[in-house]
């Protein structure tokens, strides 16, 4: 992979981390239910401390980033999604979340196969494994409020 085209994707990963945060930090402000309102407070920051990381990311010699290259990653297929809204119903808020978190995950695990490093590749793991865990509790809600009949 071109070192340009690492910085692209890092420049987008961090946009993205961004975007997450504002929506997080934005249904936060919104919510009335205090766990809720906790949860998204907590993501809100989890997606801060990315951006952090990436941000450093790209200070870095870029020579030293150490990517392989050998294919295309296809991390861009996985931009697109719907527009994220703090006026969404509760249930489609939390579908939106999934899905940001899944498209993360992958760019993440994408990243960390790029790398040639071993501490570099295990930091890209270990931020798909934060979106993988924030998914993870946000189906869990998820499934609480779109599946309420009790077994």
């Amino acid at each position: 992979m071109k070192t340009e085209d690492a910085k692209k994707i890092i420049s987008t990963a961090i946009d993205r981390e961004v975007e997450a945060y504002t929506f997080y930090r934005t249904i936060a402000d919104k919510v009335k239910d205090p766990a809720l309102k906790k949860l998204f407070a907590e993501l809100a920051g989890e997606e801060k401390q990315h951006r952090e990381f990436l941000q450093g990311m790209l200070s870095k010699d870029v020579a030293k980033m150490h990517f392989e290259a050998k294919k295309d990653y296809k991390v861009a297929n996985a931009m697109p999604s719907p527009p994220l809204s703090a006026d969404m119903k509760p249930l489609d808020g939390l579908v939106v979340s999934i899905k940001k978190e899944l498209e993360a995950m992958q760019m993440y695990t994408q990243l960390a196969e790029a790398q040639a490093d071993a501490a570099q590749k295990k930091l890209f793991m270990d931020l798909a494994a934060m979106e993988r865990g924030h998914k993870s509790r946000l189906e869990d809600i998820y499934t609480g409020m779109a599946f309420t009949e009790s077994w």
